[in-house]
């Protein structure tokens, strides 16, 4: 994992590949795509990472967590990397625990008419479908990172 980047950006590939062989293999071809768009749900987690980052002061290493193994760090930085990088997963988790929770809530507030249940839920699961990719994105870039911190622990002996 040489370049970081370059593993996301073929992670990303592969995710939207897989994503739209399945639109494309289902019965209501590429119109089924807006279904997995919800801004709310979104901008729930999104406003729950950021802050969360920069309140706990790890959103600098976490924007390093990215140049791992194109820029040098130090052990001191690798390890703050890697917990920038931890903490970015557990708020991401979070945040979709905290989305859906609203979700469901409003779901429930519209029981009375069966014909939203349907849309709502799917609603309700879309939170917890963005903090897959994110964290399926995190996973390599924390793996790196524990990588190259492992490597300068060695050269450090």
């Amino acid at each position: 994992m040489k370049n970081i980047r370059f593993v996301l950006l073929c992670e990303l590939f592969l995710f939207a590949a897989v994503f739209v062989l399945n639109i494309i293999m289902g019965s209501f071809g590429f119109s089924a795509i807006v279904w997995f768009i919800d801004l709310p749900s979104l901008m729930i987690i999104v406003l729950v990472l950021i802050p969360g980052l920069l309140i706990m002061g790890a959103w600098k290493d976490f924007v390093k967590s990215f140049s791992v193994g194109i820029r040098k760090y130090s052990l001191l930085e690798l390890k703050n990397i890697i917990n920038a990088v931890e903490a970015a997963q557990k708020l991401t988790i979070y945040a979709a625990l905290f989305a859906i929770i609203i979700s469901g809530v409003q779901l429930l507030g519209r029981f009375d008419d069966p014909s939203t249940i349907g849309p709502n839920l799917a609603v309700c699961f879309l939170s917890g479908f963005y903090a897959v990719i994110i964290e399926f994105l995190l996973l390599p870039v924390r793996l790196n990172a524990g990588k190259k911190m492992n490597e300068e622990m060695d050269l450090g002996e």
